[in-house]
């Protein structure tokens, strides 16, 4: 950066790929800023000041008074001696609204990072390109298993049986059994088709064997079977699209952030990975359902805040998912201005605890109830009104979307709150299989992680934002997967991933000690 124009053009362009838009007052704190560091020529000190900013401005625009106070305490921190790196400073929250989109080419099997703005309400063709880049995104990752990817060599010299995955339009000039990869749809009332990006076929289900999941329309799934005299292709055997390793994925695509916290160099990433070991003390608390109207509820927070107040080393993050009211937030709901006076209560009794206040964070995910602008995923922040007094009182409270994403050092976390479960069963348009596991839990786990999706139900059932699908991606597989449900709490470990679900604290008293460090999780209750 050797002139003030470069610097000025440098700030606008990392602001604009991160979606925020940059007033004059506040462009000319950021260069003032800028100027601390002559020897910055990557402009890594505005990218440390926009992770701080996404923590805790919501807007995407950016004034002067956003950014005066995040400078003053980052330059403080930079002048100050070298310290050891604290729970603070090892956690990022990205916002679903916030996280990159890439689209994949084809012709060139790379990933593209869309740059320009993403607006909510989108063309019709937006809800197409939702369906085609869900099928895209698997159908590169099929093409590097070992069963499904065509061999380079004769096929006999390979160790596994290759399995040729054929295009439906094909289906009408090839003769027996074929393997393909499809969405599947319902064209017409109790008929269901599986859709390629070359053509749809009508499929019957009724003699399949299947593999663990969850089948229901809008799933992706490979099949094995034969046309029909009448059209119909008859599906022998269907499964999921196979898992891939987290650490393939990242080779493949080693130049995508897909989950949205920034690209790191190999230097970076070992150091955070010797922090993360180190950091054996850190724990995150998370509870789910904090009926915030009902006074045994809060009686019941109060005593967990209690314990964790009284232990050796705190809690480095609370999590709290919704809902925040026993009755759902929608339009015949009246009761605004006493859900805005009981998070100030939630503020205060924290307040009460001055050693969670000091060094504990809050992370606040709104639940499919709560208040906001509808119930289509992904949901904003909480509203301003409601949290108003809440903020006042604890600097520390983190107020983001449902999902949101969590970053400690390496570990890439993703916390939901949707009630997935009964959802996906009362979907599902075959039995699921019990050959390998009868546990409901676990069939949500293997769908959606097969799926690189949190909510592969159809849209009629949960709407999805078309522009922002991407940011309920599993892709790569994260470490470890939070699913706040209603139904009981649960652990599984699955293909290197953890996923728990911390059950309802209104109903079931229950909650979750989890450590990252070991990816260690407590299932616990009062």
């Amino acid at each position: 950066m050797s002139s003030t124009s470069q610097k000025r053009k440098l700030i606008q362009k990392k602001f604009k790929n991160r979606s925020y838009k940059l007033k004059v007052d506040a462009l000319d704190e950021i260069l003032v800023f800028a100027d601390q560091f002559p020897d910055d020529a990557d402009g890594e000190a505005i990218d440390l000041l926009l992770d701080n900013l996404q923590e805790s401005h919501e807007s995407s625009t950016v004034d002067a008074e956003s950014v005066r106070g995040l400078i003053n305490r980052l330059l403080g921190a930079h002048n100050a001696p070298e310290q050891p790196t604290t729970s603070a400073s090892s956690l990022a929250v990205i916002d679903a609204f916030l996280v990159p989109k890439f689209g994949y080419d084809a012709a060139k099997k790379k990933f593209n990072e869309h740059t320009k703005s993403l607006p909510i309400h989108g063309e019709a063709y937006a809800k197409t390109a939702l369906y085609r880049e869900r099928f895209m995104l698997l159908s590169q990752r099929v093409s590097r298993a070992e069963h499904f990817s065509r061999p380079a060599f004769d096929a006999e010299m390979s160790q596994f049986e290759n399995n040729e995955i054929s295009s439906i339009q094909s289906l009408i000039s090839q003769r027996g059994r074929k393997w393909v990869m499809g969405v599947i749809s319902q064209l017409e009332d109790g008929h269901f088709y599986l859709e390629d990006l070359s053509a749809s076929v009508e499929i019957d289900l009724s003699k399949a064997k299947i593999t663990t999941g969850f089948f229901t329309e809008n799933t992706i799934i490979l099949a094995e079977g034969e046309m029909q005299v009448n059209g119909i292709f008859q599906v022998i055997t269907c499964g999921f699209p196979p898992i891939e390793d987290r650490d393939k994925t990242l080779k493949t695509h080693s130049e995508c952030d897909f989950f949205g916290s920034g690209s790191q160099t190999k230097e970076e990433t070992i150091k955070l990975a010797d922090l993360e070991r180190q950091a054996v003390n850190d724990t995150y608390v998370i509870l789910s359902d904090i009926w915030l109207d009902d006074e045994e509820v809060i009686g019941k927070l109060e005593t967990v805040l209690d314990g964790f107040e009284s232990v050796e080393t705190v809690p480095s993050l609370f999590v709290f998912m919704g809902n925040f009211c026993s009755r759902p937030c929608n339009l015949t709901f009246g009761s605004y201005s006493t859900l805005r006076e009981q998070f100030g209560k939630l503020g205060r009794m924290i307040e009460n605890h001055p050693r969670l206040k000091e060094n504990s964070r809050f992370l606040f995910i709104p639940g499919p109830d709560d208040a906001g602008p509808s119930t289509v995923l992904p949901r904003c922040a909480l509203p301003n009104y409601l949290t108003e007094e809440l903020r006042n009182i604890i600097p520390n409270a983190i107020f983001s979307s449902n999902p949101c994403r969590v970053k400690f050092y390496n570990q890439e976390i993703v916390f939901f709150r949707q009630d997935l479960l009964y959802r996906m069963r009362r979907s599902c348009l075959v039995t699921p299989s019990s050959e390998e596991t009868e546990d409901p839990f676990k069939h949500l786990v293997y769908t959606i992680t097969h799926q690189s999706h949190l909510c592969p139900l159809p849209l009629m059932v949960q709407p999805i934002i078309w522009n922002y699908d991407h940011s309920l991606r599993l892709y790569p597989t994260p470490h470890t997967i939070v699913l706040g449900d209603k139904s009981e709490q649960e652990v599984c470990k699955f293909g290197g991933t953890t996923c728990f679900n911390p059950g309802s604290f209104s109903t079931d008293s229950t909650f979750v000690a989890y450590r990252p460090s070991a990816q260690e999780v407590e299932l616990s209750a009062l």
